[in-house]
């Protein structure tokens, strides 16, 4: 598209939004300065490099088996630099502990150290971006179905060890960067078939994180993530919706919510401004479940519409830290990245042109056919030139022109791994 086209359809739009008494270049601004959290295993199905050809557990599977995953931390860095390339905008990227320097060596989780990843911190720096990062405990000889609440206190301390360790590194990378490293929590631990001890597991969770937390950092923020279920785990999860919401705001910690870790029929959406009120922020893991936690690639869906339309609504762009979270491995995996992260700013975009104002005027009047109007209305706005001068100004691809570059790299290099 020619920049000239992308101009004059930026100056209709910019005119038809201000009829409305909404600011484009307020919007660009707005949407300049939310970073996505970029997730590190998209690029190689949740592989790593501690386990290399081992299995993935913990309930979550990759499925198809598409040619040309990172199959080393070079590879790996070089398909999220291709990938950023094409995503406007200054975003973060977030690691899980088995993406360490290991130098060959086996290191095991409760042994793990902040030097085995200052190979990222370094990276990071250099190519303008900040860091997230989780604890593991999947695919590893002591997962089995329960990791923090196994009754096993040789298995549960092991756990223990590692979270903090993570929670150490991630102190680590926060003060290097200069900016808070969000160090999120997520176990798998359930049951496949019923339990008669719900409780004795879920106490057991509880005491573990109060020993994992005991410790105060100032360049880390923690966050606690929750799931339904995960296969093979089906009829029981530890660490369940219901236990880290009242976790996360009796210890004032950030809660995560997942979008594909509900029950289909829940509205993640709808969540956020009863967690705002009583926990400090929220971390957000955008994925698109397909009848369960499927981690299909997001698009601009009315899920992840109406989720970034919330945290405008709540004014929560400053509280509301917004992550990707799926891996696909049936299409092109860099183009998985860019057409997730670019759904997911579309959304947002859409969100902060919202006519807000306006719509609240004829709420607060009793005017429900207006209201219902404006917000049917609003959908066919030209929010889509917004959104291509967003683009432009950040000097990435307008519209469909990123498929040809990724069909390039896929040629030239991702084509050639075996």
């Amino acid at each position: 598209m020619k920049t000239e086209q992308i101009q004059q359809a930026y100056e209709v739009a910019k005119a038809r939004y201000a009829d409305l008494g909404i600011d484009t270049e307020a919007a660009l601004a707005a949407l300049q300065k939310v970073s996505l959290s970029l997730h590190c295993w998209q690029a190689d199905d949740v592989t790593g490099f501690e386990n290399q050809g081992g299995d993935l557990t913990g309930g979550i599977q990759a499925t198809g088996n598409y040619p040309g995953k990172a199959r080393n931390i070079e590879e790996l860095r070089a398909d999220i630099l291709k990938a950023k390339s094409f995503i406007p905008g200054r975003h973060r990227l977030n690691l899980h502990e088995i993406y360490g320097e290991f130098g060959g060596e086996f290191v095991d989780r409760d042994k793990v150290e902040p030097r085995h990843f200052q190979g990222w911190i370094d990276w990071a720096k250099k190519n303008d971006m900040k860091l997230d990062f989780n604890s593991t405990s999947f695919s590893h000889p002591k997962s089995g179905s329960l990791s923090l609440s196994n009754p096993d206190p040789e298995i549960r301390n092991f756990w223990i060890e590692h979270t903090k360790r993570c929670r150490a590194i991630a102190e680590e990378m926060g003060k290097a960067q200069g900016d808070p490293c969000i160090m999120n929590v997520w176990v798998h631990d359930g049951s496949k078939d019923l339990t008669v001890n719900r409780m004795k597991y879920r106490e057991l969770l509880c005491d573990s994180l109060d020993k994992i937390f005991e410790k105060k950092y100032d360049n880390m923020k923690d966050c606690i993530e929750s799931k339904v279920f995960g296969i093979g785990l089906e009829s029981y999860t530890v660490g369940s919706n219901d236990f880290y919401i009242g976790y996360g705001t009796s210890r004032g910690k950030i809660v995560t919510l997942d979008t594909g870790h509900f029950h289909p029929t829940e509205v993640v959406a709808d969540k956020l401004s009863s967690l705002l009120l009583f926990t400090p922020e929220i971390m957000l893991h955008v994925s698109r479940p397909v009848r369960w936690d499927s981690d299909h690639v997001t698009i601009m869906n009315d899920e992840t519409l109406e989720l970034c339309k919330e945290i405008v609504r709540c004014d929560a762009l400053d509280r509301v830290h917004i992550g990707l979270d799926y891996f696909d491995a049936s299409i092109n995996r860099i183009g998985a990245y860019v057409i997730g992260s670019r759904a997911t700013q579309k959304c947002m975009m859409q969100a902060l042109l919202e006519p807000l104002a306006k719509l609240r005027e004829y709420e607060a009047n009793g005017q429900g056919f207006e209201r219902l109007a404006l917000l049917e209305e609003s959908k066919s706005l030209p929010w889509n030139a917004v959104w291509d001068m967003f683009c432009l100004r950040n000097n990435v691809p307008v519209g469909e022109d990123f498929i040809a570059e990724i069909q390039k790299y896929e040629r030239e290099v991702t084509s050639k791994r075996a």
